[in-house]
């Protein structure tokens, strides 16, 4: 079995990446995450699956990434500290090596209160830094956190979040330091509306040299109408859409404001691609999938790169 993920031989090929999100289905039936998972293949280079995405019951990420990885695509286990202590996390890690999955994407996770079982008990035994560090040091040391031997270290390629639009502004690129020193060869931002701050981040994340040690995708969400634009700007929490965006969107009549949305999606990745230091996008579509080969497509990024991925 081939120890590189198609995404991290894509990334260390100096490949510009692209990778997407798919969301599982709140049901045991896996067939609506096939359906999803066929319209990304061969236009992107990995699919994330996201893990009870804002606390909400779903068919769980690692069988869903096994069954991605079953139709030959490359799937990122995103892996929440919300619902798991120490112990499960290392083991849903091992069992994540066994079954080929090299690509591993650690969060803490949104509040249990914003879900649908918000009586859950949150578990946080670990914080999505602590998480990284572990998983590093199961993979390079052959350890467990309590120090313990492993019989077979984990193969792993791992990756974290950060949100460039959090304040204070001066604050993010140090935390994203504190990621990449525990072990994140790979980061997906938030989704990208405001390119202004976005730059100044990148910035900031260039003259710590953050850009030379781990490999920084930025994240886009196509708007599909002026409501959800409103919407992401007023009640999604760390999201900044400038009021120029939502005005572009309210500008047009309805029945034309997706290919506006589209089209912005369209310009945003072209600017990004501009960015010195960033190494490709991931664009979370929001049971919206039908989307992404377009603005793949549209935006000269096909054919994705074939790479070798070493024994």
């Amino acid at each position: 079995m081939k120890h590189r993920s198609n995404l991290q031989a894509v990334l260390e090929g100096a490949h510009f990446a692209v990778t997407a999100e798919c969301g599982p289905p709140r049901g045991a039936d896996s067939q609506a995450l096939r359906e999803k998972a066929q319209i990304l293949k061969g236009c992107v280079d990995a699919v994330n699956v996201t893990d009870n995405q804002t606390a909400v019951v779903r068919l769980c990420s690692l069988a869903s990434c096994a069954i991605l990885k079953e139709m030959g695509l490359d799937p990122v286990l995103q892996m929440t500290t919300r619902d798991r202590n120490r112990i499960a996390l290392q083991s849903d890690l091992l069992g994540a090596s066994a079954l080929g999955i090299r690509n591993v994407l650690c969060l803490s996770g949104d509040h249990v209160c914003f879900g649908s079982e918000p009586q859950a008990m949150g578990v946080f035994d670990l914080d999505s830094i602590q998480l990284l560090y572990a998983a590093r040091t199961m993979r390079d040391q052959g350890k467990f956190i309590g120090g313990g031997a492993l019989s077979d270290p984990p193969k792993l390629f791992l990756g974290a979040v950060e949100n460039p639009f959090a304040d204070p502004l001066g604050f993010r690129a140090r935390r994203l330091a504190k990621k990449v020193a525990a072990g994140a060869q790979f980061i997906q931002t938030q989704c990208i509306y405001n390119l202004e701050r976005f730059r100044e981040w990148m910035k900031q994340v260039r003259d710590l040299g953050l850009d030379q040690k781990t490999h920084i995708l930025a994240g886009l969400t196509p708007l599909k109408s002026a409501r959800m634009a409103r919407y992401m700007k007023e009640k999604v929490a760390g999201m900044d859409l400038p009021d120029a965006i939502l005005e572009r969107m309210e500008k047009v009549p309805a029945s034309k404001q997706t290919q506006e949305g589209i089209k912005i999606a369209l310009e945003t990745i072209e600017a990004l691609r501009e960015i010195p230091g960033l190494r490709g996008i991931h664009i979370m579509a929001v049971e919206w999938e039908q989307v992404v080969p377009q603005l793949v497509a549209d935006s000269g990024l096909l054919p994705r790169p074939s790479v070798d991925r070493g024994q």
